[in-house]
Parts: C-alpha cells; sequence; structure tokens
C-alpha cells in the first residue's frame, strides 16, 4: 500500500479580469500559510503569470480573485 506523502504546494483556483479561469495553480505552502497569505499568494501567481506571459509572447491578465482549490 502506497503512502501519501503531505504536499508542499496549496491548489488555487485563480480567475482573470477578462473573465478567464486557470485552475489548479501550484503555490508553496510557506507562501499560502504565512501571516499575509492573500497577498504573497497572488504575487506568487503574478510571478509566474509573468513568466508564462513572457514565454509565450502573450501579455500578463490582471488577476481578480482566488480561490483556494479543494
Amino acid at each position: 500500500m502506497k503512502r501519501r506523502t503531505e504536499s508542499s504546494f496549496v491548489l488555487f483556483n485563480v480567475t482573470y479580469m477578462d473573465g478567464s479561469r486557470s485552475s489548479n495553480r501550484r503555490v508553496p505552502t510557506s507562501i499560502a500559510d504565512g501571516l499575509e497569505a492573500d497577498v504573497a499568494t497572488m504575487a506568487a501567481i503574478a510571478a509566474q503569470d509573468e513568466k508564462i506571459a513572457q514565454a509565450s509572447g502573450r501579455p500578463q491578465v490582471v488577476i481578480k480573485s482566488l480561490t483556494r482549490s479543494r
């Protein structure tokens, strides 16, 4: 029987200002569970989006809201 290991990431669903969504975005637990978790999590996902935008050549979309995945 396989053992489950505790994940070091928290998953978030992201909704953008243009109405698009992104599911199960990974953020390290150390960032997502800190004192200012909302601000830090939004910054971490925005940094991920910036890297994706640079790689794809598309403009970065502004984040509207974040919700934790179940």
